[in-house]
């Protein structure tokens, strides 16, 4: 571990692993802060405007802190690796306590949902979210957003699983999960054949939109970099990005529920 470790930092692991230094906590925290700073930007992404960024950074810097205090020096592990999946864990975990989704937006989604379903029955294909913004008398961002903001409260939902009646075994993002829960063969088939059909949806996309979903999901590129490296403004790709995954809705929701 120390090979890959500039002297100074090295100098800070020990005094925090063997005198519990403070000091050194408080430096390597700042050292690893760029950790925090990428899981806080590439969340708050799919978040509504209602959810303050810097209430999301507080639970990311607690799940910083966490993988200091329980990180093992001795382990062939790379600590940002480890701490990556801490503060993930940590802001995924605290969003998931808080009715973050307003309930207006709960009762839009539930309008939107019903609305395509209607149109999908009567144009027998799936519903444009300029066709629904049209029929409900809404903004066709507005539509996008709404279900943006669904489709992760969703994701979220299905990382909540239950605990036995002592509170034991908790489970979910940022715990670990026994290996009793591993998927069983079956289940991994139906996933595959998920992940496949999902795979052909994303070919249905237009170019602009199978660029930004392959950017942000598969190369973790910013919303910010992917504008700079399409020529688009931040906001633009936002827009981008909210349209396709409206089109997506029906296969990402097959997956998650």
């Amino acid at each position: 571990m120390s090979s890959s470790k500039s002297s100074k930092e090295q100098e800070l692991w020990d005094n925090w692993v063997n005198n519990q230094d403070s000091e050194a906590a408080n430096e390597l925290v700042q050292l690893y802060d760029y950790l925090v700073s990428f899981h806080v930007q590439r969340i708050s992404a799919h978040l509504p405007k209602s959810v303050s960024k810097e209430d999301v950074r507080s639970l990311g810097l607690l799940g910083l802190y966490d993988a200091l205090r329980k990180f093992d020096i001795s382990r062939d592990l790379k600590f940002d690796t480890y701490a990556s999946f801490r503060i993930k864990g940590s802001i995924i975990d605290g969003l998931r306590k808080e009715d973050w989704l307003p309930r207006s937006v709960r009762d839009k989604s539930k309008k939107i949902e019903q609305a395509a379903e209607q149109l999908e029955q009567h144009y027998q294909r799936p519903a444009f979210s300029e066709e629904v913004a049209h029929q409900l008398g809404m903004n066709r961002s507005e539509v996008e957003e709404v279900m943006k903001d669904s489709l992760f409260a969703n994701i979220l939902s299905m990382e909540d699983k239950p605990k036995d009646s002592n509170n034991e075994n908790k489970e979910g993002i940022g715990y670990s999960i026994p290996d009793i829960e591993s998927i069983s063969p079956s289940e991994n088939i139906v996933q595959k054949e998920n992940y496949e059909e999902l795979a052909e949806q994303i070919k249905q996309l237009n170019e602009k939109e199978q660029l930004v979903v392959s950017l942000f999901y598969t190369e973790e590129v910013t919303l910010t970099e992917i504008g700079e490296i399409m020529g688009l403004t931040t906001s633009r790709i936002s827009q981008i990005h909210a349209k396709a995954l409206f089109k997506l809705r029906h296969s990402l929701m097959d997956i998650v529920i």
